[in-house]
């Protein structure tokens, strides 16, 4: 959530002077700062690519999913059916929003300082409270659907075209969702409606983080390491690196793929899936000199939705039921810091 007071935007510090030091506030702890310094040209080419286009065997492709959700929990689609000018037009009305337009103009969308999780203009959205370390990142964060919740009007009115092009992404991106869900459902040998019909009336809202070049990479995050708490995520990026993914106890770079999607599982699909698949932790680190722009669209039911293991799913059930407006609270209550929200519902 923001902070009461003046707003203060990570961009403004950064633009300052590029030989600063980054702020004490800032810094991470060292055992949560990244092993080096980086300017994003790590790259790892295991993460799973899967194609969802052509006449593919559903048979093979539920297998391919299958794998990648219990290795990873998280994969790129191609073919997967957005547009590539859609994908393009996102990237370049975000970046013009955050690089062309002056300071007080973009505060005019502040988002709410007394609500987490306020659609708007904003810095501090995963600070559980004041005296916690803050994440190298501005955003304007986006709601979407219900469409009862999308109100444009309190989008950006520049570039002339920001509104539509969101409006068009938001759509675009729930059908692939639902696929995708449809898919994860039949590779687990349940009916492919299972996930999206636990789940209800998709809640989605779409994140564009800003990440400012860092002085100080080596001593800074992007974004703390954490595990969303929704069912599914689709996120794309520029082309700097600096998404990063856990997995066996290391940190994996996702090389960006041109007009590829990124999917990371939420909270709620490992719950469901009673933990075949898993929630991906991942984090994303800084740049000496270069900044990074992605666009996150997550997924997630109405928090009076309560999920918990489907039935026959490895038994016994290996997570409680959990209404998903609590889950939300705690999130925000205690912070991210990996999986351990997730970890509370372990029986």
């Amino acid at each position: 959530m923001e902070v009461v007071g003046a707003p203060i935007r990570v961009q403004s510090i950064a633009e300052k002077d590029l030989k600063l030091e980054v702020p004490p506030q800032y810094i991470q702890p060292p055992e949560n700062r990244p092993s080096k310094p980086s300017n994003g040209n790590a790259t790892d080419h295991k993460i799973p690519m899967i194609n969802l286009g052509g006449d593919r065997d559903v048979n093979l492709l539920c297998k391919e999913i299958g794998s990648a959700c219990s290795e990873w929990g998280a994969f790129h689609v191609i073919n997967h059916g957005v547009s590539t000018t859609l994908l393009d037009q996102i990237r370049k009305v975000g970046s013009s929003f955050f690089e062309d337009f002056p300071m007080t103009e973009k505060l005019r969308y502040a988002c709410d300082s007394t609500s987490p999780a306020s659609e708007g203009y904003g810095s501090r959205m995963l600070v559980a409270s004041d005296d916690a370390v803050l994440d190298w990142r501005d955003y304007f964060d986006h709601h979407t659907f219900p469409l009862s919740r999308r109100h444009p009007s309190r989008w950006p009115h520049f570039p002339p075209n920001y509104r539509e092009v969101i409006g068009e992404y938001s759509d675009n991106m729930k059908v692939l969702a639902l696929k995708l869900l449809g898919l994860i459902s039949t590779s687990l040998g349940l009916s492919s409606s299972f996930i999206e019909e636990s789940m209800g009336e998709v809640y989605q809202n779409i994140t564009v983080s800003y990440y400012p070049s860092c002085p100080q990479p080596e001593l800074t995050l992007g974004l703390q390491s954490h595990s969303d708490m929704g069912f599914i995520t689709l996120l794309i990026q520029e082309n700097v690196a600096g998404l990063q993914v856990s997995k066996n106890d290391g940190w994996v770079t996702v090389d960006p793929v041109s007009h590829a999607i990124f999917v990371i599982l939420g909270d709620q699909t490992e719950i469901i899936t009673n933990g075949v698949y898993k929630s991906a932790v991942h984090r994303a680190i800084t740049n000496g000199e270069k900044a990074r722009l992605s666009v996150a669209t997550f997924h997630d039911p109405a928090k009076t939705v309560s999920v918990s293991p489907a039935p026959g799913l490895q038994p016994p059930p290996k997570y409680h039921e959990v209404v998903y407006g609590d889950y939300v609270q705690s999130w925000y209550t205690k912070g991210p810091n990996g999986k351990r929200n997730i970890d509370a519902l372990l029986i």
